[in-house]
């Protein structure tokens, strides 16, 4: 069976997030891995507009700390779990998730969620999930949130508990 010491997983705000981030840390903890969680805001949105990237980077990257406080503070704790970073850029989404996250962490499995595009939608603009899998040099694992069980509430309480215990 493959080890995966290095998980890079792509985050989209949608309604896969969720079942993304429970796949990749319930894998990183039998695996004992290093976590990077990334997102790329898409660039179309700002290119009129002169805003800077790095702030609006940076102000997502917040967000997403703040969204998944609970999971991160889960993981964080977990003596399986190696390290856990969050990275956001701004860009053009697939080549910016292949090119400035997902080569520089050289990891050993990709995993993203299933955004479900309608037909007409995916013929012009794609799937971020197949650029994934035709781009990437190692496992792509493209993850359905129907698939997931749900974490009792509780074990995030027993990991928030933790963590305050060791400041």
């Amino acid at each position: 069976m493959a080890r995966y010491g290095r998980i890079f997983a792509a985050l989209d705000g949608g309604d896969t997030q969720e079942a993304v981030i429970r796949r990749t840390f319930s894998i990183a903890h039998d695996n004992d891995a290093e976590v990077l969680l990334g997102h790329v805001i898409d660039s179309a949105l700002f290119e009129t507009g002169g805003v800077r990237r790095e702030q609006i980077a940076n102000a997502n990257r917040e967000a997403i700390e703040k969204a998944l406080e609970l999971q991160l503070t889960r993981a964080r704790n977990d003596e399986h779990v190696a390290s856990v970073d969050i990275q956001v850029r701004v860009g053009r989404i697939g080549e910016t998730l292949v090119n400035d996250l997902i080569k520089p962490f050289d990891p050993d499995l990709v995993i993203c969620g299933v955004r479900g595009l309608s037909s007409v939608k995916y013929a012009f603009v794609g799937s971020v999930s197949t650029h994934l899998i035709r781009h990437c040099d190692c496992d792509v694992l493209v993850v359905r949130p129907e698939a997931i069980e749900e974490i009792p509430y509780h074990e995030y309480e027993e990991a928030a508990a933790a963590a305050a215990t060791k400041k």
